[in-house]
């Protein structure tokens, strides 16, 4: 499988943003990344089964594994959740750990879109995701960005 491409890269990090800054607001400290694939675990487990989310999730960890600097103490947990953040804390930068987020979220996303097409995994994100600008508008200049 190829790696990430920009335009998944730049949704996962959109996504994560947006999800740091609702974290920041409730003052918990659990990672973007989780937030995301938590939000994402009811819709897609209703599509496809908790067992096909739990699969899908830990086939894009497994891909992540292979570009993001993980120490492969994040796994996925029967119930598709993710354990093993915590054991991360002091481990790695935070810099690599946010660089292991974005291409875990669009390892994810690209599989999702291998499954269901881009159509439809976009509408999924804009239904959990209503206010984040997904896709790049041609008006933007890079600054807006």
């Amino acid at each position: 499988m190829n790696r990430v491409t920009p335009q998944l890269w730049k949704v996962s990090e959109r996504l994560l943003a947006h999800e740091r800054r609702e974290n920041l607001t409730q003052a918990t400290r659990t990672p973007a990344a989780f937030l995301v694939c938590e939000k994402l675990r009811p819709p897609l487990a209703s599509l496809m089964g908790h067992t096909g989310f739990r699969s899908l999730l830990a086939r894009a960890l497994a891909l992540s594994n292979t570009e993001a600097s993980w120490p492969g103490t994040v796994q996925v947990k029967a119930d598709g959740t993710l354990a093993g953040w915590d054991k991360l804390e002091g481990r790695i930068s935070r810099k690599d750990f946010a660089e292991a987020s974005v291409v875990l979220i669009a390892r994810l996303l690209g599989l999702l879109m291998a499954f269901i097409g881009e159509e439809l995994t976009f509408r999924l994100l804009r239904e959990i995701w209503p206010e984040v600008t997904l896709s790049p508008d041609p008006t933007m200049t890079e600054e807006n960005k």
